[in-house]
């Protein structure tokens, strides 16, 4: 359960980066850094993010779920 909070706590501060730098690209109308800022904000958090989501898959925190394409029966085609 923490871990889908942390997941969950990652995007809403990716949101809110990518949000915050449409304002400031809107109202500082090009110039500034604050955009960029922002921008460069969002890059490293979902950097991030995906870093900490193959460390937990690796580390066995996060356990995949879903249907393995590899095992999933075949079904045969009428002749």
């Amino acid at each position: 359960m923490l871990t889908k909070l942390i997941i969950i706590a990652f995007f809403l501060a990716i949101l809110y980066s990518l949000g915050s730098s449409f304002y400031f690209l809107i109202h500082d109308k090009g110039e500034g850094d604050r955009t960029v800022r922002r921008l460069s904000w969002r890059v490293g958090l979902s950097l991030l993010l995906v870093l900490l989501l193959f460390a937990g898959f690796k580390l066995g925190i996060i356990e995949p779920r879903g249907v393995n394409p590899v095992t999933y029966p075949v079904q045969q085609q009428p002749q």
